[in-house]
């Protein structure tokens, strides 16, 4: 396949990125994705110790090229357009496909009492087992975006001990280094930091009305920044007493990959806004860990030009492919 090269105002990085999820892109995926849609039906899965997380779930009408369960980023749902998109172009191509929700998002914050953190790995591989065991097949894929995507390298480090079986993970800009990310939020373009901080205020307030006992009404409209919401939430709704440590918690610099199993594909630009792909120098060395950098693409766009149609979709179906 052809490197990714954008037509010119498609070079800026922002544009990517708001492409990627937001504007005029919506009609066109939702149009293209129509077939998945109306393949799927909501599937509640049991994840153990009482969690339930939910997803949407796209049989093939026939046979099966294989079963790909695609996760979404932070404030992300199964229904974002990334997901769409890619699970369009994936089910066009004969696979079978799983878009899990993470906990709290999508329409599912009345499942789990608990609230959302970024460290809760344990039910996300229970759902992917889950989902496996539900609907098998020969041959299993993982693919995330953003945190989707850190989540899924570090749902296969833990696959070969938790009996899930995966021929292939594909991880697009994954959060690496939680605290640059978080420090990029914060500091960086402010319609980044407005875009999170109010979807995350939002996702919070619907978590309210199945919770009303949660005390943080008052409180949540107190708060300007990221910052503000992550020093009362983390210590007050996480194991973690600190941001610092609670952004450690789900890191995946350093060693955590070193002992990688699964084959495994990072697909990530190098003018993203929100990742730094410096952050990629954090991995370590490992025969299954290919890591592939565009020269443009922004935060998970990867849009070709005016015809918004993005080049990640057929390269992940490229890369799935090849290791059939």
């Amino acid at each position: 396949m052809q490197p990714f090269l954008p037509s010119t105002l498609f070079k800026n990085p922002h544009i990517q990125s708001i492409c990627a999820s937001t504007g005029p892109r919506k009609l066109l995926v939702r149009r293209r994705a129509s077939a998945l849609m109306r393949a799927s039906s909501t599937i509640v899965l049991d994840c153990d110790q009482g969690i339930r997380l939910q997803g949407e779930y796209s049989p093939q009408p026939n046979s099966s090229k294989g079963l790909v369960i695609m996760i979404h980023g932070w404030l992300g749902c199964n229904d974002s357009l990334y997901l769409l998109s890619l699970g369009a172009t994936l089910f066009a191509e004969g696979y079978t496909i799983f878009r899990l929700n993470l906990r709290d998002h999508g329409d599912s914050a009345h499942l789990n009492q608990g609230l959302f953190n970024s460290t809760r790995l344990e039910e996300v591989v229970n759902a992917v087992r889950a989902i496996q065991q539900q609907f098998p097949h020969d041959n299993n894929y993982l693919c995330g975006f953003s945190l989707g995507g850190n989540f899924s390298l570090r749902v296969a480090a833990q696959a070969p001990d938790n009996n899930i079986r995966l021929n292939k993970v594909v991880a697009v800009c994954p959060v690496i280094n939680p605290s640059k990310t978080n420090r990029n939020l914060n500091e960086g373009p402010i319609i980044y930091h407005h875009y999170f901080r109010n979807k995350w205020r939002r996702s919070l307030l619907k978590k309210l009305d199945h919770f009303p006992d949660y005390d943080y009404r008052e409180k949540l409209s107190l708060f300007k920044t990221l910052d503000e919401m992550n020093h009362y939430f983390v210590p007050n709704h996480t194991e973690y007493d600190t941001v610092e440590d609670y952004l450690q918690g789900y890191s995946i610099g350093g060693d955590y990959l070193a002992e990688l199993q699964i084959p495994c594909h990072i697909v990530s630009s190098e003018d993203d806004p929100v990742i730094m792909a410096e952050d990629l120098q954090e991995l370590p060395d490992n025969k299954n860990l290919h890591i592939e950098v565009t020269r443009f693409g922004g935060h998970c766009g990867f849009i070709e030009g005016f015809n918004l149609n993005s080049w990640i979709n057929p390269r992940i179906a490229e890369i799935i492919a090849q290791s059939t």
